[in-house]
């Protein structure tokens, strides 16, 4: 590359009163995980009594379907014990599953005739929250609501905010500084996002019988890998290409990240204006419901996005709602496949990165982005997808051709000094070696997991399903044969009794009519937010990432 200063950012080193700072910054994860049989097919027995109720667990709850499991950890600021609690869950689930399976990948595989919506109950906001879902079926099919993947969450001490404000110089309002620079952090992560699915994604090639319930015009773009399986010789990650979550009515609509005034604005424009074809769906047909309504977006969180700026919800507060009266928590980066070759689905290495590669994004430049930015990015996005490891390929960077490669170890070293500031001292240097790690991956595209994916496939003679088969019978063993201590078992015992009891007092708890329920919610008037109070339903009572938002402290 000529100019090299093109690809980075960064405006020289993080101001010292700063540094002791970032060592405090807050990760949580989202894992979800489809509950498969033991000849792989998506699982049709109800979401299991010993895990809970999926409504009110604070940890364990269900995402589309009934078999689709998400699995939620605390924030914390010591990601060795945030992937602890999340390998602790899954000790616990597959405790609980009888000879069920967890999924080790984000495509589904098996037979996907049947895939079950999954129910919260009778109440109100249980009602609501599978009726969300029912709409999904109908605008997007069933089959690409059960791709499964990994939200990483993140926000910066409350502690960092008002330093960082005096070093930049801003006299404003703390709230809306820290907003405009979570904003520009999310610009970068999405200018620079094509480096996830390049280094993370374990999604090279999808089962046949996918490929047929999915049902996609780009299915045609794949190449047979053997009479089960098809693939892309180069593809990271085709769960975020256009035959993964790709919708090409969102597409119709911009929704604008430059600050959070217009990403406010415009969302709730797409949640506001009908579109035809739902139209023709219908919101209700004689007594019954089959979408929350009509309009390009049920509500803010159906709109798929690599990164959202996130607030915790107070019950029944819709989140854009929550977003305008308290600004930017924490963001979440939805663009993590699941590591095929990690039991609990993502590595403290991969977690490290994202913490860096996170903070690299918020102490760069970020320019306002305009239509052809997002252009530019999406489309960096899917050739990532489909051909990132490509050698040749060429991403655009403000119009202008960069090899991938390239640009990628630009990136990387503009991450050393932040991941020596996160290692703290530490003579290990955990963060400059999850650094390194990744860059050797840039180097050698070879050790990414999507490319030892494809090599296993081959020098074993596995089909996609016979490998994540493989893979999920492996980790089950894994997490039954490495135990759980009793403590903590204890405590996931007396959460999932809570649970119960907290869904059976909504379930019989007496209510207003849910029309009038939807009414209150949507247009946010003061009789919905008086039915429930914290006590009585978990906190996360939205329904874009399963309404459990709140149940994460960053």
């Amino acid at each position: 590359m000529s100019d090299k200063s093109s690809c980075a950012g960064r405006e020289g080193p993080i101001d010292k009163s700063l540094q002791p700072l970032l060592i405090h910054g807050l990760k949580g994860i989202e894992k979800e995980g489809l509950r498969i049989t033991p000849r792989g097919s998506i699982s049709l027995s109800p979401h299991p009594v010993q895990l809970g109720a999926a409504l009110t667990h604070p940890h364990i709850t269900t995402d589309y379907s009934e078999a689709l499991l998400e699995l939620i950890t605390p924030a914390l600021s010591d990601e060795s014990k945030m992937l602890g609690f999340l390998t602790d869950l899954h000790k616990y689930v597959c405790a609980n599953i009888n000879d069920e399976l967890l999924l080790a990948a984000s495509m589904p595989i098996g037979d996907l005739g049947e895939i079950s919506i999954a129910r919260y109950g009778t109440s109100n906001v249980g009602r609501m929250k599978h009726l969300y879902r029912q709409g999904l079926s109908y605008r997007y099919g069933r089959c690409m609501q059960i791709i499964a993947g990994i939200h990483f969450n993140y926000s910066l001490p409350e502690a960092f905010w008002p330093q960082y404000q005096q070093v930049m110089k801003h006299n404003g309002d703390l709230q809306s500084f820290t907003a405009h620079a979570y904003m520009g952090m999310i610009r970068n992560l999405q200018r620079y996002g094509w480096l996830i699915p390049y280094l993370f994604g374990s999604s090279p090639a999808v089962s046949k019988s996918f490929m047929d319930s999915r049902n996609s015009a780009y299915s045609a773009a794949l190449e047979k890998f053997d009479e089960t399986s098809y693939y892309k010789p180069f593809a990271t990650s085709l769960r975020m290409s256009e035959l993964g979550y790709a919708s090409p009515v969102q597409a119709m609509f911009h929704i604008s990240f430059n600050n959070l005034d217009e990403y406010i604005g415009d969302l709730s424009r797409a949640t506001s204006i009908p579109y035809l074809d739902y139209e023709r769906v219908g919101t209700k047909v004689g007594d019954q419901y089959r979408q929350l309504n009509t309009n390009f977006l049920q509500i803010e969180n159906e709109y798929y996005t690599s990164v959202r700026p996130k607030q915790v919800t107070r019950p029944n507060e819709r989140p854009l709602q929550a977003l305008r009266s308290r600004g930017i928590q924490y963001i979440e980066v939805r663009s993590l496949d699941i590591d095929v070759f990690e039991p609990a689905g993502i590595s403290i290495e991969t977690a490290r990165f994202l913490e860096a590669f996170s903070l690299l994004c918020l102490f760069s430049r970020s320019p306002a982005h305009g239509v052809k930015q997002y252009e530019e990015i999406n489309n960096n996005t899917l050739s990532v997808a489909n051909k990132g490891r490509d050698p040749a390929l060429k991403l655009l960077n403000n119009g202008r051709e960069v090899l991938l490669r390239d640009w990628a170890s630009m990136l990387c070293e503009q991450m050393q000094e932040i991941c020596q500031v996160l290692d703290n001292g530490n003579s290990d240097k955990p963060y400059t070696r999850a650094l390194h790690k990744q860059m050797e991956a840039i180097r050698y595209p070879d050790l990414t997991s999507s490319a030892r994916m494809l090599a296993e496939m081959r020098d074993q003679r596995l089909s996609i399903t016979d490998l994540v088969l493989q893979k999920s019978r492996e980790y089950k063993s894994y997490f039954q044969n490495s135990g759980l201590d009793y403590s903590i078992k204890k405590d996931f015992d007396l959460q999932v009794e809570a649970s119960l009891e907290q869904q059976e007092r909504l379930n019989n708890a007496t209510e207003i009519p849910f029309d009038k329920y939807l009414s209150d919610y949507f247009s946010q008037g003061g009789a919905a937010s008086k039915i429930y109070s914290p006590e009585h339903v978990s906190p996360g009572s939205g329904f874009g990432d399963n309404g459990h938002a709140a149940k994460r402290s960053c």
